[in-house]
């Protein structure tokens, strides 16, 4: 597999923020951020809570969710992910930054309703409210990204 590909960078920091960055051999980043998200899963207790609401026990997720650490978990990990993807050539174009940033902003917005948010009489609770929360940060962010890069390539003729 090519050593340069954006998106290879981009999928190994899905898997686990930091690993992105290993491939790009900037190594104390790469440590740095799998450091952090240690520390934020353990603190947030991220993989008691995913388990409980794999198995469909979404209040019982809320309850062992300590927010405080775990808001801190969108924003490493859609920075890995852009990060990673930048050292990778993939930062090129003009806010390519946008749908990353608009992505973590609206995953922290859905965990911090997933307590009391119901969609449908249906609590999703703080894993799948968040996940379903990147589709309309990914979404917008791209939308922006596109209306921008229109408006200064008009701005500049």
């Amino acid at each position: 597999m090519n050593r340069n590909n954006k998106y290879e960078k981009l999928l190994w920091c899905i898997a686990l923020p930091g690993f992105g960055q290993l491939l790009n051999e900037k190594y104390i980043k790469g440590i740095v951020f799998i450091l952090l998200e240690f520390l934020i899963n353990v603190q947030g207790n991220l993989n008691e809570v995913i388990i409980l609401s794999f198995y469909g026990k979404i209040q019982e997720a809320v309850d062992a969710t300590n927010y405080q650490w775990l808001m801190f978990y969108p924003c490493l990990y859609m920075f890995a992910m852009w990060d990673a993807y930048k050292d990778a050539g993939g930062g090129e174009r003009p806010f390519s930054f946008m749908p990353f940033v608009f992505s973590a902003y609206f995953v922290t917005v859905g965990l911090i309703y997933s307590p009391d948010l119901r969609i449908m009489g249906t609590l999703l609770g703080p894993v799948w409210l968040p996940i379903l929360s990147v589709i309309p940060g990914v979404v917008i962010g791209l939308l922006l990204k596109r209306l921008i890069n229109q408006r200064s390539r008009q701005s500049n003729f």
